[in-house]
C-alpha cells in the first residue's frame, strides 16, 4: 500500500545539510528495499515529498520516524497519508526515476 509523506523543513539550511548525506543513505537503503516509490525535496527548500511502499500507516510511521531528518530535527512538520494511484505519465519522470 503507497503512503505519502508531505514534509516541512525547518527553515536553516545550515541544519538540513548537516544531516543530508545521513538522510540520503537512509532514502537510498529503503528504496533499495523497495519501501521508498518516488522522493525528492520542494525546489524551493520548504520540504520534500516521499511515497512509501508499506503494509499499513504504522509501517509507514516507522519509516519517517527512523529518518535522520526527523531524527535530527530538520522536519518541522509531516504528514502522512494513504494514497491510491490512479495513473501516471512515465515519460515526465526523470531517468533516474524511470
Amino acid at each position: 500500500m503507497k503512503f505519502v509523506n508531505y514534509i516541512t523543513y525547518v527553515p536553516d539550511a545550515e541544519k538540513v545539510e548537516s544531516v543530508r548525506s545521513a538522510h540520503r543513505e537512509y532514502a537510498h537503503r529503503l528504496r533499495a528495499d523497495g519501501k521508498i516509490v518516488i522522493a525528492g525535496p520542494f525546489e524551493d527548500g520548504a520540504g520534500a515529498l516521499i511515497v512509501y511502499e508499506a503494509e499499513d500507516r504504522n509501517a509507514a510511521e516507522a519509516l519517517a520516524a527512523n529518518d535522520p531528518y526527523a531524527k535530527g530535527g530538520v522536519w518541522i512538520k509531516y504528514e502522512i497519508h494513504p494514497w491510491t494511484i490512479l495513473g501516471g505519465n512515465r515519460s515526465l519522470l526523470p531517468p533516474q526515476v524511470s
